[in-house]
Parts: structure tokens; sequence; C-alpha cells
């Protein structure tokens, strides 16, 4: 596999991995390197990477079993969803800051994006740590927040948003949950803020006036920079995210170029209380 070498991206979140091909298998040694780094950084960043949609679920599963996304798989190729966006589009992947599919009662642990075609300029995508936004919070806060859970819908995004009907889901609706606001992750035991801007509706308990002005709070809490890192995609680069512990923000400012793509996410489990 040659020789990893991993460079941070901001003190906070991100590396960029080289010296090694995902579309071949990976070595026990080469994946536990990479889970180490995945576990400290949050999300990796590659290049020059050849993957069709087959390879692409390979490095999928090497993580864990895939998860089906509630709007559907690519034709006869399990987990994997086509990220696109060009010209005629009305609507687009990620135009917010969330992490991936938080309305299922298990979301996914991890989601992986190839992206084959980029527009010249623009389409970058920005990824912020969870662990990092939690922890800036003062302590009174953080204890307010430990002991609340929020629900997460679909129903206004894959139906309001992208038009998704009904019957054209995975399971002939629009799933919904109910999760911690902070979480334990499984793997490292730290806390991470569990709320974002697609997905959360409101905060369960709360009067509708203080779940709304705490959920605008931590999501203008979330979107500083300081958590964040920002990747510029090439043709041909990947990226890998711990959905647990991370958020991210695509940007559509590419018109009327075309960016395009396929990913892949990684079961996951409830989320843990802290």
């Amino acid at each position: 596999m040659g020789r990893l070498a991993m460079a941070p991206v901001t003190p906070a979140i991100g590396a960029e991995v080289s010296g090694v091909d995902l579309g071949r298998p990976l070595d026990d040694e080469t994946f536990g390197a990479l889970r180490d780094a995945w576990m400290d950084r949050l999300v990796l960043f590659f290049r020059d990477q050849t993957l069709d949609p087959a390879a692409l679920q390979r490095l999928g599963r090497r993580f864990g079993p895939l998860h089906v996304h509630p709007q559907g798989d690519v034709e006869g190729r399990e987990g994997v969803l086509r990220i696109h966006a060009d010209r005629d589009s009305k609507t687009y992947a990620g135009r917010r800051w969330h992490a991936d599919v938080t309305c299922d009662a298990e979301p996914p642990l991890a989601s992986i994006l190839h992206m084959h075609r980029v527009p010249e300029a623009g389409g970058d995508t920005l990824f912020a740590s969870m662990y990092a936004a939690y922890e800036a919070l003062s302590g009174p806060m953080r204890r307010l927040l430990d002991g609340l859970e929020a629900a997460h819908a679909s129903e206004h995004n894959y139906a309001g948003y992208h038009g998704t009907a009904p019957e054209e889901t995975r399971d002939g609706g629009y799933p919904a949950a109910v999760h911690p606001v902070v979480a334990r992750h499984p793997a490292t035991g730290r806390k991470a803020l569990y709320v974002n801007e697609i997905f959360t509706t409101h905060i369960v308990g709360l009067e509708p006036a203080e779940s709304r002005s705490l959920l605008d709070f931590l999501y203008a809490h979330i979107g500083q920079p300081r958590f964040q890192c920002r990747f510029r995609w090439r043709p041909d680069s990947v990226a890998m995210w711990d959905n647990r512990a991370a958020q991210h923000m695509a940007l559509f400012d590419y018109w009327p170029e075309t960016r395009s793509g396929h990913r892949v996410t990684v079961r996951g489990e409830r989320p843990r209380p802290v």
C-alpha cells in the first residue's frame, strides 16, 4: 500500500492522507492506521483515487455493513447514493450544516464521498468538529444540554425540499427519531453536540419559543470557523467523515457547472446519551 502520510488541515478537524490506494483492498495495518487517524481527526481527505461504485462499496464495508439512504440507492448498488448538481438542478444535497440522516433511529456512523467531476472553482465542502463545539460551551450550558433530547424528522427535507414521494422512499415513509442533544461517541467516549439544521425540529420538553431560541444559538455556535476546515475538491478526491461527531455543509456556488460523484454510508447505532 505504500507509506501513509497525514497532514492536519486545522487544529480542530481534518487531515489530508497520501500513500494509499483506496481502490484496492486495505490490509489490516493500513486500515488500522486510517481508522486511528479518522478517530482523531474526524474527517480524512484523499486525492487521485480511482473508485467505481463496487470499489466504493468495498471500502465502506471495511468499516461495517452499509446503510441504505431513505431516498434509495443507485440502482443495483446497495448503499451507494448519487451526489449530483448541474445547471438544471433545483435542489442540492448538504445545503446547511448537518450530520447525515440523523432522522433515522440508527443514523450512519460514517460517510465516504468520491467526487469524479467537479467545477473549476467552488463546490467546496466545510466540516466542523462537534467535539470542539461542545467543549467550547460554558459549564452551565453543557450541564443544561447534557440532559436534553431533540426530535429529528425528514419529511420537510425529503418531501418538502427534494420532492421525494413516500412511495419512493426506502420505508414507504419519512423516518423520524428522538436523540440526545449531546451524544457520547461509542469509540472515543468524548461528548459531541448532536443537533443540526437540516433534521432537528425541536428540543423535547421545552416550550416552542425556548426550543427555537436554544437551537438558533447552537446552530450559530456550530457555524463558527474555529471548529471547521474546508475542502476544495479536485476530480477523483475522497472525503471520509465520522458522522457521529462531525457535521458538514456543501456549497452550491458553481452554477452552471456540474459537481457529481457517489457516496456510501456505513450503518451505525442509536446515539448514546452522556
